[in-house]
């Protein structure tokens, strides 16, 4: 694939990015020379090939021009995110290992707040030291991006992966989704609403500069500018998340239709279930190009599904493009089509958590299978239906419910605009499933509808016991629900019901 630094000879002004709430445009040459001196500098300081540098930065020009210069210098590059709590940002700054802490002007109160475990300094002491850098680089392997999970169910675990040796620097690694599944190339705009801090931002970004293409970059996702920009700068691709999808269908009728969309032929999505009542609506207002994918930062696997497979198969996260996809029980037997089991992906990459051996040992097999630990089931096609993770099952009088299929199933009411469902302490049957509900704009909270809703979807032990209505649910950046902040909340408290 060719280099950031092979596109700007080629299309030297041609932006490969543009940062929407600033303004700011960066051209490929810009771009590959800031890239080029923070790698000069970085090695002119002595940094090593596989040491790390941690980025705590918003959506911004640097972030681009940092990654890529660590990551020509040989280096790990650990966004951070500025949303995480103080105590997780600073677990996953001291565990990376890094070297080196580059912050963002009004992002200092954070920055102290984390451990004095390596130097830091800010953007603008970064952008000056590295502005006298010069000389040829070194012929060194090329450095990663080393990610951090999104912690849904705990601390976040570090996923590092071996250097890229320098004479394989420009070869694809299970890269044949960006132009065949979604037609990534040099006439690509691509719209990113979401933090470069997360893994699937991150990487979308830089393979639509990687193909010559140019992304278009927010600081955060706001509905009706994400539809100004895409009619401005003629988007073509774009990524999303379910919750996205529900704050655009909640836009009034006349803005949804004020703006020409039809240079959008792809729009991807993944990170947490869809509704399937939502993702229907997106198809019939959009049309048929919503491309989803179900994988994880480990890439040990992914799976593809395009709009017209999924309106035949509703629900389902498509096929592997490579590799196969097992079902199989606890005890590790392969269980038939509709027959919910853990997922295990066989064929692709190997990875291992940082410093957790066990957990890295958990999410492999005998055969070499690996595992994120979600449930799911195949249909007699080999079509991937989620069910939910395993530490997220709801135990209720010994039937194993997931909640998932609550969710999909409250979701379809015109009343709910999110909804998150945990179990909550029962004498009688240990756990209930509890719902957790914003309500759509303009709409009453009604328990009780909702409930009868429920009834009529959802078999007895599936039932909510409750609902509560709420502003906001906690998720992620990336639109995962925190379940384990809800199940914070409501540990040790028993809802009357």
């Amino acid at each position: 694939m060719p280099s950031l630094g092979q596109w700007a000879t080629v299309q030297p002004e041609k932006p490969a990015a543009i940062f929407a709430d600033t303004g700011e445009t960066i051209s490929f040459a810009t771009l590959d020379a800031a890239a080029t001196r923070a790698a000069l500098w970085f090695v002119e300081q002595g940094f090593a090939p596989g040491e790390g540098v941690a980025l705590l930065l918003e959506n911004e020009p640097d972030f681009l021009a940092l990654s890529y210069g660590a990551k020509r210098a040989g280096l790990m590059v650990t966004p951070l995110s500025i949303h995480l709590r103080p105590h997780e940002v600073a677990y996953v700054l001291e565990d990376s290992g890094a070297r080196l802490l580059v912050y963002a002007a009004g992002l200092e109160a954070l920055a102290a707040q984390l451990p004095a475990t390596a130097p830091r300094m800010t953007t603008e002491a970064a952008r000056a030291a590295m502005a006298s850098a010069s000389g040829t680089l070194p012929e060194r392997p090329v450095g990663r991006e080393f990610l951090y999970s999104s912690g849904t169910t705990g601390l976040p675990k570090g996923i590092r992966r071996p250097l890229i040796p320098f004479e394989n620097r420009f070869a694809p690694e299970f890269d044949m989704s960006w132009k065949g599944f979604y037609g990534f190339d040099t006439s690509t705009v691509y719209l990113s609403p979401a933090p470069l801090y997360h893994a699937a931002p991150n990487r979308y970004v830089q393979r639509t500069i990687e193909h010559g293409g140019t992304a278009v970059i927010t600081r955060k996702f706001q509905a009706e500018q994400c539809l100004a920009l895409i009619e401005a700068h003629r988007v073509t691709h774009s990524q999303w998340v379910p919750t996205m999808f529900v704050r655009l269908l909640a836009l009034p009728a006349p803005v949804r239709a004020a703006y020409d969309l039809s240079s959008h032929v792809c729009a991807i999505h993944a990170a947490a279930p869809c509704p399937i009542a939502v993702k229907r609506s997106m198809i019939e207002w959009w049309g048929p190009i919503l491309r989803e994918y179900y994988a994880g930062s480990e890439g040990i696997g992914v799976c593809f599904i395009d709009s017209p497979t999924w309106l035949r198969k509703p629900g389902s996260v498509g096929r592997p493009p490579y590799g196969r996809v097992h079902i199989l029980d606890d005890d590790g037997h392969a269980l038939p089509p509709g027959e919910i089991g853990r997922i295990w992906f066989e064929g692709g990459a190997r990875f291992a958590y940082h410093n957790a051996p066990e957990k890295t040992a958990e999410a492999y097999n005998e055969q070499g299978w690996a595992t994120l630990h979600d449930l799911g089931h195949l249909d007699a096609e080999g079509f991937l239906f989620l069910s939910d993770r395993r530490a997220d099952l709801i135990l209720s009088g010994g039937v194993n419910i997931y909640p998932a299929e609550i969710e999909t199933a409250l979701a379809e009411h015109p009343m709910v605009g999110d909804v998150g469902v945990i179990g909550v302490s029962d004498a009688d049957f240990g756990e209930r499933p509890w719902a957790v509900v914003v309500p759509r704009p303009g709409q009453a909270a009604d328990a009780q509808a909702l409930l009868a809703h429920a009834r009529a979807r959802l078999s007895g032990p599936k039932q909510p016991r409750g609902v509560d209505f709420v502003d906001e649910l906690p998720r992620s950046e990336a639109g995962k629900l925190l379940r384990r902040v809800l199940k914070e909340r409501y540990r040790g408290v028993t809802p009357p019901g």
